[in-house]
């Protein structure tokens, strides 16, 4: 009798170790699955180009324009990156487009209310700023000027400090007039308008 119980206490001893063993393997094989997945893990990539937007209410106008943000990052962007003479869609990615709930008067003419793509021609002298009916599309893949609503020249202001990043400006100057201003590397352009 004394053989068996002496048999049975070391039976339960060694399970016991043994499970106490089988667990402390497995908080230690936790512990080191935990490690391996923080160095797997990678930071999140910095969008180069964010997603961004400039609005404004003037008068009973809602003016808003909807855009990509790229930066300079070191590079000639306007006769370099950019080639003078060629329409751009003003932001990366997708065309910007500026959506306005009343008609806008812009350089003596009419923009009906609406959403529209904005497309530039950057030269040296002088830039042409185009508002097209075809706002939804990726750059200038699709564009087509015959879509064009209206289009204006202005002169660009010449800086010799560096914007990094491309922004628009949506400004209120009066009860019904406003401006708006672009603004990327060393170069910024602007126009005024009327909310009819």
């Amino acid at each position: 009798m004394m053989k068996n119980l002496i048999v049975v206490i070391i039976t339960v001893v060694f399970l016991n170790s043994c499970k106490n063993d089988k667990n402390s393997n497995s908080k230690e094989e936790h512990g080191r699955h935990d490690t391996t997945i923080e160095k797997t893990q990678t930071p999140k990539k910095k969008v180069l180009s964010p997603h961004t937007s400039a609005m404004t209410m003037v008068g009973d106008a809602h003016v808003h324009i909807d855009y990509s943000s790229p930066g300079v990052r070191k590079r000639v962007v306007f006769g370099g990156l950019l080639a003078y003479n060629e329409v751009w869609q003003a932001g990366a990615h997708m065309a910007t487009w500026l959506e306005t709930n009343k008609d806008l008067l812009i350089d003596g003419k009419t923009l009906p209310a609406g959403k529209y793509g904005f497309f530039v021609i950057p030269s040296k002298d002088e830039w042409t700023v185009i508002f097209n009916s075809n706002w939804d599309q990726h750059g200038k893949d699709e564009y087509d000027s015959k879509d064009d609503i209206l289009r204006f020249k202005v002169s660009p202001v010449i800086s010799d400090e560096v914007t990094e990043h491309l922004v628009y400006k949506v400004l209120r100057k009066g009860e019904n007039n406003g401006e708006i201003s672009m603004s990327w590397e060393k170069i910024s352009i602007q126009f005024p308008f009327n909310v009819e």
